[in-house]
C-alpha cells in the first residue's frame, strides 16, 4: 500500500499540480485548500506525510503544524513546510516547533519527491527502531517484572509461614537469621515498588515545565546526602572497606537540586556500582568543580558496559540479563538519567576497557548557598 500524503496549499494551480505529480508517482494524496482544512483532513485521513505551505488563510503553515503537534495522533507525521520565505530566522522558527524538511519555492517536482521520500525512508526507520525497542520492552517486563516481584514474596512468604509454624522449636538466633531474609526481601519489594513510582513521577515532570522551573530554584549542599546513601549502600552490600570517598571534603558547593533527588541519584549509581562488581574490588567516589557545574563521578572495577549499551540506557533494559543472572528490572539508570537532565545537567558513562565503568554526573551549581 502506498504512502498517503496530505498536501495543505491554497494557491489551486500549485496544490493541483502537486496532488497530481504525486498521484502518478504512485502516491495515496489528498489536499486541503487553507489551514483549518488541512487540520480536519489530517485528523480523518492520517496521512504518512504531510506537504504544508506557511502563508494561508483561516490558520497559517506554523499554527497548522503547532495544532497537529499537539494532537497525540498526528503528533509523529513528517511535516515538510514548502514557503516563499527563506529568512533564516524563518527557517529556524519553523524547525523549532518541529518540522522535519524546507522546500523554498519555486522548487523542481525532482526536489520535492526526493524530500519526500527521504523523510518517508527516515520516518520507516524510526518507526522499526521504534517497534524493536517496545518488543525488548514488553520481552523484559514479561520475564524481569515477574521474577523480580516473586523472588522477595516468595523469600517472605516463605520463611514467615516457617516463623509461623517452627517458632517454639527454633533457636533465637535461627530467628534473627530468618527474620533478616524477611527484612532484606521486603527493602528489595520496597526499592523496586518505589523506582516505579519515581520513574512515573520523573516521567510527569519531562512535561510539567513549571514544576520542573520550581524544583530548578532550590538547591542542596551534597557532602552529607553522598557519604550517608553511600554509607548505606556499602552496608547493604556488606563492602564498606571496598568504598573510597577520601577524595570527598567535608563541604561542598551548593548546586540546583532538591535533596531528595540528588539522594536519588547517588542512591541509584552506588547501587549499580556496588551490584555490578565483585567483593574486594573499590567503588570510587569522587568530586569536583567544572566551571558552573558540580562534577561527581562514580568508578568500579566490574565487568563494565559496551558502547552499544551505553548507547541503549532506557526504563526496562536489561544487559545480559540471563548471562549474568542480575537483580533489578533496569529502572534505575534510567531513572538518573531522567532526573539529572530535568536539572538542566548532563551525565556519561564510559567504560573502562572491560575493566569497570565510571559514571559522571554534571549538575548546575546554585546561584544562591542556602538550602
Amino acid at each position: 500500500m502506498m504512502p498517503k500524503i496530505l498536501v495543505i496549499e491554497d494557491a489551486d494551480p500549485l496544490r493541483n499540480d502537486i496532488v497530481e505529480m504525486l498521484g502518478f508517482e504512485g502516491f495515496d494524496v489528498r489536499g486541503a485548500d487553507n489551514g483549518r482544512a488541512g487540520v480536519d483532513v489530517a485528523r480523518e485521513y492520517h496521512p504518512e506525510l504531510i506537504v504544508c505551505d506557511i502563508m494561508m488563510p483561516e490558520l497559517d503553515g506554523y499554527e497548522v503544524l503547532e495544532t497537529l503537534r499537539e494532537d497525540g495522533k498526528t503528533a509523529s507525521i513528517p511535516f515538510i513546510f514548502l514557503t516563499a520565505k527563506t529568512d533564516r530566522s524563518d527557517i529556524r522558527y519553523g524547525m523549532g516547533l518541529g518540522a522535519d524538511d524546507y522546500l523554498t519555492k519555486p522548487f523542481m517536482a525532482n526536489e520535492l519527491l526526493d524530500t519526500i521520500r527521504a523523510r518517508l525512508r527516515r520516518h520507516d526507520t524510526f518507526s522499526e527502531i521504534a517497534e524493536r525497542q517496545v518488543q525488548e520492552l514488553r520481552e523484559s517486563i514479561i520475564t524481569a517484572l515477574p521474577h523480580e516481584l516473586r523472588t522477595p514474596l516468595n523469600t517472605i512468604m516463605g520463611f514467615s509461614e516457617m516463623l509461623a509454624t517452627e517458632a517454639p522449636r527454633l533457636k533465637p538466633d535461627e530467628i534473627t537469621k530468618w527474620s533478616m531474609h524477611i527484612q532484606e526481601s521486603g527493602k528489595r519489594l520496597n526499592h523496586l515498588l518505589e523506582n516505579y513510582l519515581m520513574y512515573a513521577r520523573v516521567e510527569t515532570l519531562r512535561v510539567d515545565h513549571a514544576q520542573v522551573d520550581e524544583l530548578r530554584r532550590q538547591s542542596s549542599e551534597p557532602t552529607a546526602v553522598i557519604l550517608m546513601m553511600a554509607e548505606q549502600k556499602a552496608v547493604f552490600y556488606n563492602r564498606k572497606s571496598d568504598l573510597d570517598t577520601t577524595s570527598i571534603p567535608a563541604e561542598l558547593p551548593y548546586i540546583a537540586i532538591s535533596e531528595q533527588d540528588m539522594s536519588k541519584i547517588i542512591e541509584e549509581l552506588v547501587d549499580n556500582a556496588f551490584k555490578f562488581s565483585k567483593a574486594g574490588t573499590p567503588v570510587s567516589i569522587m568530586v569536583g568543580q567544572d566551571e558552573k557545574c558540580f562534577v561527581l563521578k562514580i568508578s568500579d572495577k566490574g565487568r563494565g558496559m559496551t558502547q552499544e549499551q551505553i548507547g541503549q540506557v532506557g526504563a526496562h533494559i536489561q544487559f545480559d540479563r540471563f548471562l549474568h543472572e542480575q537483580q533489578g528490572v533496569g529502572l534505575g539508570l534510567t531513572i538518573v538519567k531522567n532526573l539529572v537532565e530535568i536539572y538542566g545537567g548532563s551525565i556519561m558513562l564510559s567504560d573502562e576497557n572491560n575493566e569497570g565503568t565510571t559514571v559522571t554526573v554534571k549538575l548546575p551549581l546554585a546561584s544562591r548557598q542556602d538550602s
